[in-house]
């Protein structure tokens, strides 16, 4: 794989900042910015902002999601809940743990 990739953000070449002007004088243009590419992979190893990737899954979440569809939710077993109140001279509150159950 190569050192760098492109931003993914469907309009990163839109935006108007300087890092993205390329080309000589009399034919310049906002270029897509390249994606340095390190060891671990996450959404920062194909978008340049948060903005790009908020874009891209806007425009794509129904593809996306067809790729695995839930049909069910999801469920983890966990014990009753226990709530414990505090107080002090002046409010009182209450707490209540949540644990999940040993399997």
């Amino acid at each position: 794989m190569s050192e760098h990739v492109w931003c993914h953000g469907p309009n990163c070449h839109t935006y108007h900042t300087l890092d993205r002007v390329r080309g000589s004088k009399g034919s310049k243009v906002l270029r897509t910015r390249k994606i340095k590419q390190y060891n671990y992979r996450n959404m920062y190893s194909y978008f340049c902002s948060n903005s790009c990737y908020n874009e891209f899954a806007n425009k794509y979440i129904e593809q996306v999601i067809a790729i695995a569809p839930r049909r069910e939710p999801l469920e983890t077993p966990i014990e009753d809940p226990v709530r414990t109140k505090h107080s002090n001279p002046y409010h009182n509150w209450y707490d209540t743990e949540i644990r999940v159950k040993e399997v």
